[in-house]
């Protein structure tokens, strides 16, 4: 066999090594958000589900969250479903929330379910798109110029 059929089949070999393992790492790591909606019936046909573990994506409801008097790092808000604001539970949180935690944003929380209506958060991340929003076309950001050099 000539020396670039064996260098071929060896690259070809090695790429698939490569995309089996990117292929079963990405699939390991991806995981499914629960919208409120999905999770309220999950708990309501099947009582068992109040034990497992999930992730929930949802919107903060406007004026719903506050903190535990004498507990500064114990919160309290209602997560509602992005697209039937009607269908939301109150959450709990022991801990700091991220600085982008407001009204209206969307949170991803891991935690529980529990029996008595309130989603235990054990972790609480935002979404925060419209903090990050491109810069406009022409360059300038309102109040300067998008250069940063100076003019003098």
């Amino acid at each position: 066999m000539r020396k670039d059929r064996r260098f071929f089949i060896g690259m070809t070999g090695v790429a698939a090594v490569v995309g089996y393992l990117m292929w079963t790492g990405i699939s390991d790591t991806m995981v499914y958000y629960l919208t409120p909606a999905e999770l309220l019936a999950k708990v309501e046909s099947d009582a068992s589900f109040h034990d497992l573990g999930v992730k929930v994506s949802g919107r903060v409801s406007t004026g719903s969250h506050h903190t535990v008097p004498g507990q500064a790092l114990r919160h309290r808000f209602v997560v509602e479903d992005l697209d039937q604001p009607e269908m939301n539970f109150p959450t709990e949180y022991q801990g700091i929330l991220p600085d982008t935690f407001v009204d209206e944003v969307e949170v991803v929380m891991e935690g529980r379910f529990r029996p008595d209506g309130v989603f235990e958060a054990k972790l609480v991340l935002t979404k925060c798109g419209s903090r990050y929003e491109a810069m406009p076309e022409d360059g300038n950001v309102a109040g300067g110029s998008a250069s940063g050099g100076n003019s003098g």
